[in-house]
């Protein structure tokens, strides 16, 4: 077979031709590498020195913005202290008053003027509401005890909550030459919005708007002082040789690193303070635009199509993968806040226990049953909540809903509890437990069913009343007829005295159909305006020698005094019959108590408690009942009056009591009681 020569020249060719391809696309590479890692140290290099550069503006800024809120307080706290001189001047000469301070707040911007004496009372005030002493979040002698107690003669409180309001306040206070306080109030919220746009945080911000700035952060060893709004979380100085290097000598420092998975190049630098190290100022610089020149160059080195249309691929792959989650991401999102919302908003009271009994979730309507933060309770066991008791009776006890009496805090509610169950995906069975509290349904049914007995009973008194009155009349005319008209042969002073006994018994009997008919026809009520303390210190006067003679104290505690408009008879009336109920029992070294408290805008609670022996609970419920009575000599009248006090006034009472643990009368009754025959509800 002939050969062909052009054949072996041209494939020496094409190997020499791929040798020479081979050399330059090695030089081309080499060059293009060598090129890429010079270029990118250029960069690095230009990182640095821009980066430092604005390291040392940013470190000014910092201080400069210190600096100016530092002025602007003391500016503030010197006015105050001004005022507050002139206002003690005023007050060591007796010249002060409420209208002159509410004069000197309105004409110097102030919020507040108040004055208090060394126990902590307010003595003036620029501010017309007067607030109980014990009101609020804290009282005013826990932050100025330091003056009250002689240590100190000024107090720069700054900016604290107020007491009533949810807001802030900047307070100075200065002391008077009685120890007294004047304390100066400012409303915070301007400087804290100037601190919030002129601060080192919003600094910050605003600096975290430049497109090739990630992030900055001032940080200590402990903890992050300031930073941007997308800084969760940093590394820690001790934890890193180089930030603490940079810390401890005060130096520049720079590297490479990765924020929230974006390549990124940090700086950083000791911040100090008037001579004081705060912490290390890190700021994250972006790469994204070297990053661009660092990607031209590596696709010069390593231009392979299949690379890129694999690369294509994949990013498109990845790109509908990540749509694709983002949009379950997000249908997931709104079905959780949808179920959230749903759980949060319900009235009935949710909570949701894991397979070990553990409370996983705790909507707000149970938290606000129990009075627990979610937060609080979340993994702990529902024993927190419920007693060991109420626990068995609502897990394992066979029906799955039930009605169970619970305590909570100082009261008993009771709660009708249903109970069901799911199974998770590794198959632990959950317990999904719904309260309903039913203590103001079952407290409002019980006083119906108590009213319409009462009523009931009420009429059959009156009836029964009428017939026995006539002729209880008649007998004792006749007695005292007998006894004046007819002298027997002997025992004549046995005669007499057997006739006035025999009278006196029908005159008892006759008042107590008094009382029958008085409960059955009660007067319609008188209301009138009073201080529900002249009532209450006026009882207490009647009552204390009662009390200390059998060794019981007595005491009252008025969170609440105010007017009322009540039937002012009525209810001492009421308030007389449940104190003389205490006292019959009560033994020596007891104790009654009357509380009052506001319940709301509109209504007030009066509460009596003693520590005596309780009512057992058969016959709790009956106390009311008319007739009904465990004295000897009782008339079964008093409670039943006291239950028709409470209706006519357009209120609720309720008991509680445990055998050995006293007994608690609480009533609940509106401001104003309305005069007509359909009372005010509560």
């Amino acid at each position: 077979m002939p050969r062909f020569p052009f054949s072996t020249a041209r494939l020496i060719r094409m190997h020499y031709v791929a040798g020479v391809f081979a050399i330059m696309a090695t030089l081309m590479i080499l060059s293009a590498v060598l090129g890429y890692y010079n270029s990118k140290s250029a960069l690095k290099q230009l990182l640095e020195d821009q980066s430092h550069h604005l390291l040392e503006t940013l470190l000014s800024a910092s201080r400069n913005s210190l600096l100016s809120t530092e002025l602007s307080e003391e500016i503030l706290i010197e006015r105050l202290l001004n005022n507050a001189y002139f206002i003690r001047s005023l007050y060591e000469k007796g010249e002060v008053n409420d209208q002159l301070l509410q004069r000197i707040a309105k004409d110097n911007h102030l919020f507040r003027i108040n004055i208090f004496t060394p126990e902590g009372e307010k003595r003036f005030s620029s501010h017309r509401l007067n607030y109980p002493r014990d009101a609020g979040k804290f009282h005013p002698a826990e932050r100025l005890a330091p003056i009250f107690s002689g240590r100190k003669d000024t107090l720069l409180l700054g900016i604290k909550d107020a007491r009533f309001e949810d807001a802030s306040r900047f307070i100075v206070a200065v002391a008077t030459a009685q120890r007294h306080a004047i304390v100066l109030n400012l409303d915070a919220e301007g400087l804290l919005r100037f601190r919030n746009t002129t601060g080192y945080g919003a600094m910050l911000q605003q600096l975290s708007r430049n497109d090739g700035i990630v992030y900055a952060a001032l940080q200590d060893t402990a903890e992050i002082l300031a930073a941007t709004s997308n800084v969760d979380s940093l590394e820690y100085i001790q934890d890193s040789p180089f930030l603490s290097k940079s810390l401890r000598d005060s130096s520049y420092g720079f590297r490479f690193g990765t924020f929230h998975g974006e390549e990124i190049f940090e700086a950083v630098h000791p911040f100090s303070y008037r001579g004081q190290t705060v912490g290390l100022l890190r700021l994250g610089v972006s790469l994204s635009p070297l990053q661009a020149i660092w990607d031209d160059i590596y696709q010069q080195v390593i231009v392979i199509t299949a690379v890129i249309i694999l690369a294509g691929s994949i990013l498109i792959t990845l790109f509908v993968m990540g749509k694709n989650l983002e949009s379950v991401q997000q249908e997931y999102r709104e079905i959780e806040s949808y179920a959230t919302g749903i759980v949060e908003n319900v009235s009935d009271g949710i909570i949701v226990l894991d397979h070990q009994e553990k409370i996983k979730l705790i909507n707000s309507a149970a938290g606000k049953l129990f009075g627990r933060r979610a937060a609080e309770v979340t993994d702990q066991s529902l024993h927190t909540l419920l007693g060991a008791a109420e626990c068995r009776q609502l897990l394992h006890d066979g029906g799955i809903m039930q009605e169970i009496d619970c305590r909570i805090g100082p009261q008993t509610r009771q709660l009708l509890v249903s109970r069901s169950y799911f199974y998770a995906k590794d198959g632990q069975r959950n317990t999904i437990l719904v309260l309903r509290d039913l203590t103001e349904q079952k407290t409002l049914e019980a006083q119906i069913q108590r009213k319409e007995r009462l009523s009931a009973m009420g009429e059959l008194a009156s009836g029964v009343a009428h017939e026995i009155r006539n002729p209880l009349n008649t007998i004792g005319a006749i007695v005292q007829q007998l006894d004046k008209d007819f002298e027997p042969a002997r025992d004549a002073a046995e005669y007499h005295e057997l006739a006035r006994l025999v009278y006196g018994e029908v005159q008892r009997i006759n008042q107590t159909v008094k009382d029958f008919l008085r409960f059955s026809r009660p007067e319609p009520l008188q209301p009138e305006r009073f201080r529900l303390s002249a009532l209450l210190n006026q009882l207490r006067q009647q009552y204390q020698a009662m009390a200390a003679e059998k060794q019981i104290r007595y005491h009252q505690a008025l969170d609440w005094d105010g007017e009322v408009y009540w039937d002012r008879r009525q209810i001492q009336q009421m308030l007389m019959n449940l104190i003389e109920n205490a006292l019959d029992a009560l033994p020596a070294q007891g104790e009654i108590s009357l509380r009052t408290a506001m319940v709301n805008t509109h209504r007030i609670m009066l509460e009596m408690r003693d520590n005596g022996p309780g009512i057992p609970a058969p016959i709790r419920g009956k106390i009311f009942n008319l007739y009904f009575t465990t004295k000897a000599k009782g008339t079964g009248i008093g409670l039943s009056l006291v239950q028709r006090i409470v209706d006519e006034h357009g209120g609720v009472i309720t008991v509680e009591s445990a055998p050995e643990s006293g007994t608690m009368f609480r009533i609940l009754l509106p401001l104003e009681v309305v005069n007509d025959t359909q009372n005010s509800q509560i």
